[in-house]
């Protein structure tokens, strides 16, 4: 079942990144022209300032799969029954700490703001942080059972629910919008929406997976070995608020909404359109690669799994760079106007560089399934707390564009040079022999990408027409190319097999 849950997991999850994508770009700008730069800007601020509150998970979830993967290659039924019963009690309280914390962050509005929002923008502040401190501490329990769905493989069910859940927020959004509720209406629909979804889990564990929990005992032993195991995992979701939320903080901090709103705009593409791509297949394998630790396997296959999966999401990944490249420009002023123009810049200067550490995520499940990832997380922690300085002396020079290029620099130092060094070294994996297989795909990259600099010449894309002509002309010339030069058998099975299967049950319906 499980071979089963990953294949069509996977093809749900990419399902649900084109689906979210597509929803993303007809929702935002519809969004953007009804709040305004302004008020945009503040409700990124706001959701950005709280985001950091969501660090307080500690790396619990990801510690909630790996230990219960480990529990069930073991079959040991009571360890991972009073695993789920301690992190349930634990969520309870760290939700009760995450409301009290960000209801310092709603008295405290003026003390990091007052500089750059006006009275009224404060007001509205206070009320969206309020909102999102509720939806921040219910979410925190509920996220146990998202993360016994995912650790038990169901992966059908997760992508389904999560699918559902995009088509409705975005109704419900829009429906929103159009009453003239803007940012503080978007915030209750989250926060709705949030429960009503995170109950489905709950009653899916109880019903489908008949899941247990016992709160008599509180394996102290256990959680202090999960504690560490998690521990590095929450110096890693320091790093990622420190780089993708605290641009936008400092932005508000110095500059003003409309400079959030610009790199809001920027960054939303990259963690909304671009990271799900390597996201959605690297975490369907983290149950399986712990069971192939705990079975003591070795460095090869561990090997051809990370190169399998890094080529496939190189495949995808550079599709969408190129792309954007060539066209993002064009694309963000037909958009979401020319006041976001310098957002293109913003999503090229941070895409660039975080196409590595994108292609190589699995390594990052590698690394939590044999519990070599606190090399990782130190390291990457210091990177972005010296990322922060720099940000700030850049952001006076050259505003949002200085904050990307602080940010891209430490994507350049801590995730390519040094994470590659360390994969090498300490994992024993044979990065050498993972970047020829990706550099093997190149160059049925450049003739495409030459096709499209020449038709750009005499064909812009700067009308509607012309931009969907030449993005669709580029991306059959692309995926033409990839066939025929780039992917290996193994790639174009993954291609020919639906096709094929499609194609038969076409036949016998017709008789």
């Amino acid at each position: 079942m499980s071979q089963s849950q990953i294949k069509i997991g996977a093809f749900l999850s990419y399902g649900s990144l084109v689906l979210g994508s597509l929803l993303t770009l007809v929702y935002t700008p519809f969004m953007l022209r009804l709040l305004g730069q302004a008020e945009f800007g503040l409700y990124s601020l706001v959701n950005t300032t709280i985001a950091y509150l969501t660090i307080l998970d500690f790396g619990f979830g990801i510690a909630i799969v790996r230990y219960t993967a480990k529990y069930r290659a073991e079959q040991d039924k009571n360890k991972e029954e009073t695993l789920y019963g301690m992190f349930l009690l634990l969520y309870i309280g760290i939700g009760i700490v995450a409301f009290l914390l960000a209801l310092l962050l709603v008295f405290n509005v003026e003390a990091f703001f007052s500089t750059t929002l006006t009275a009224q923008e404060l007001d509205t502040a206070r009320i969206l942080m309020w909102l999102a401190a509720i939806n921040l501490a219910m979410s925190f329990p509920f996220s146990v059972y998202a993360s016994i769905i995912t650790a038990h493989e169901r992966f059908v069910f997760a992508k389904s629910i999560h699918i559902f859940r995009q088509v409705i927020n975005s109704i419900l959004m829009i429906s929103v919008l159009c009453l003239g509720y803007k940012a503080i209406g978007m915030i209750i629909v989250t926060t709705l929406l949030n429960i009503v979804f995170n109950l489905f889990n709950l009653y899916y564990c109880k019903t489908n997976l008949k899941i247990k929990m016992r709160f008599a005992e509180f394996d102290m032993s256990l959680f202090k070995e999960i504690s560490i195991y998690s521990f590095f995992i929450f110096l890693n979701l320091i790093v990622d608020r420190l780089y993708w939320n605290t641009g936008q903080f400092l932005l508000g901090m110095f500059v003003g909404t409309a400079a959030v709103a610009t790199y809001a705009i920027g960054v939303q593409f990259i963690t909304m359109l671009y990271m799900p791509i390597s996201a959605a297949t690297s975490s369907l394998f983290l149950p399986r690669i712990t069971q192939i630790s705990v079975k003591a396997t070795h460095g090869p296959e561990l090997l051809k799994i990370f190169i399998r999966v890094g080529r496939i999401q190189f495949i995808m990944l550079v599709l969408v760079l190129t792309g954007f490249g060539l066209y993002g420009k064009q694309f963000i002023t037909l958009w979401a106007g020319t006041e976001y123009s310098a957002s293109y810049l913003v999503a090229i200067i941070l895409m660039i560089p975080l196409t590595v550490p994108l292609i190589q995520n699995l390594g990052i499940s590698i690394l939590q399934a044999k519990n070599m990832h606190a090399f990782r997380s130190v390291m990457l922690l210091i990177v972005a707390l010296l990322n922060v300085p720099l940000s700030i002396s850049m952001i006076k020079v050259w505003g949002t564009v200085g904050c990307a290029a602080g940010t891209a620099f430490s994507l350049v130092v801590g995730q390519i040079v040094i994470m590659n060094i360390y994969y090498c070294n300490y994992l024993k994996l044979d990065i050498r022999k993972f970047w020829w297989e990706i550099a093997k795909i190149l160059p049925s990259v450049l003739l495409p990408c030459g096709m499209a600099v020449v038709v750009l010449q005499v064909y812009p894309a700067d009308q509607p027409f012309g931009f969907t002509t030449n993005v669709i002309s580029y991306s059959v010339a692309y995926w033409v190319c990839m066939y025929l030069m780039g992917m290996n058998q193994y790639e174009k099975q993954l291609v020919i097999e639906p096709l094929r299967k499609m194609a038969v049950k076409i036949r016998l319906a017709r008789g």
